[in-house]
Parts: C-alpha cells; sequence; structure tokens
C-alpha cells in the first residue's frame, strides 16, 4: 500500500472559454469506480445539451484503476489528456468530467489536448488538494481511573481519537503512523503504568 495520496479537497465547477467554445470542469474526490461512474452519469444528465461529456478517473492509492472517455471527440484528444493532467498532479480517488459547449471554431487535435487537459489543471488548482496518509488502527484499553488523562495526552499530541466506548474498562480506538507505533506502546506504558492494553488493527487513510 502507498503510504500517502492527493486527491481533490472537494468537489468544485470551474469554467474556461477558448476560441468560443466552453469547458466546464467538475472534479469530486470518488471513493469507488462505481462512485466515479455515478458522478460521471449526473453530470451528462446536468449538460445533455452539450456537444461532449469526456471525462476521466483514477481510482486507488496506487492508482490501479485509471480511465477515460472522449465522448465523440477525436480518438486520443480529450479524456487521455484529462486523465494525464490527473496523474501528473499525483491525484488518486478523484473523478474529472469536462463538459463542452462548441462554440463554433474548431480547435484542431493539438487545441482540443491542451484544452482538455488544461481545463482539469485549472479545475484543481480552483479546488486545491488534501493529502491522505495511512495509519494503523489501534485500540487501547485502559481503566476509567486512567482514561480521561489518556485521552486527553491523546488529543494534545495530536493523535486521532476515532472513537471511545466506556465498559468495564474505557476503549480507544486511535490511529497511528506506522513509524510511531513502537514508540507509542512505550509511552502508553510510561502513562498508566503498564495497566493498559495495547492491539493493533488494520490500516486506513485518514487526512494529514
Amino acid at each position: 500500500m502507498q503510504d500517502e495520496y492527493r486527491t481533490v479537497a472537494r468537489a468544485g465547477t470551474h469554467e474556461t472559454e477558448i476560441n468560443r467554445s466552453r469547458f466546464l470542469c467538475a472534479l469530486a474526490p470518488a471513493a469507488t469506480e462505481q462512485e466515479a461512474q455515478e458522478f460521471v452519469a449526473a453530470v451528462r444528465k446536468e449538460h445533455a445539451d452539450a456537444t461532449h461529456n469526456c471525462w476521466a478517473y483514477v481510482i486507488g492509492a496506487d492508482a490501479s484503476v485509471q480511465k477515460a472517455s472522449d465522448d465523440g471527440e477525436p480518438g486520443g484528444t480529450a479524456g487521455l489528456p484529462m486523465l494525464q493532467m490527473l496523474l501528473r498532479r499525483d491525484m488518486r480517488y478523484v473523478v474529472a468530467v469536462v463538459t463542452r459547449y462548441y462554440g463554433g471554431v474548431k480547435l484542431g487535435a493539438g487545441g482540443l489536448i491542451r484544452a482538455y487537459g488544461g481545463a482539469v489543471g485549472e479545475a484543481l488548482d480552483a479546488v486545491g488538494a488534501r493529502t491522505r496518509r495511512r495509519y494503523r488502527l489501534a485500540t487501547v484499553t485502559v481503566d476509567h481511573q486512567r482514561a480521561g488523562k489518556v485521552q486527553n495526552d491523546l488529543r494534545s499530541t495530536g493523535r486521532e481519537v476515532r472513537d471511545v466506548r466506556y465498559g468495564e474498562a474505557v476503549t480507544i480506538e486511535i490511529a497511528l503512523p506506522d513509524a510511531d507505533v513502537a514508540a507509542f506502546r512505550g509511552w502508553l506504558a510510561d502513562a498508566t503504568a503498564g495497566t493498559a492494553v495495547f492491539e493493533l488493527g488494520g490500516e486506513a487513510y485518514g487526512d494529514v
């Protein structure tokens, strides 16, 4: 698994005009290929009267799924440059749809490639990016007496507390960078006089 990846900060749309043609680039984060396809379908429905709705998406922290469509533009002049711009910017789990309303002036293959790739680049600049890092999920089980201090210490040192459950003991779910696991074990033992139970779980991505 990749240690971290970049994706769009939010969904958004950016419009640009080139030789009287309007290019609207809609971007959105997409956790799965199905989400990406649903976003494409929604934009196509919204702009059913457009000349073209070309799209590209990259799914997976390692960019394992990459797909694109020219939607009637000459082959390789729309979807591929859009996809290449997403990859050049190291974007993952993202979908882009560029809607074109033809303005009467032909751009030629080179002009189309620059227009579609450029529309995605400008939209990425407009919506911004965020970095997500891989974390190990873990649970800390501690007695009620020490739980409050442990939680405060976790939050004050910037640890991500994902969940707290109260039962006979208090179970605190946290997320840690892999590199911090050994040091955290030592800190927890010191902080709780060795009474806390620490269990490692699976992996997940979280915002840096």
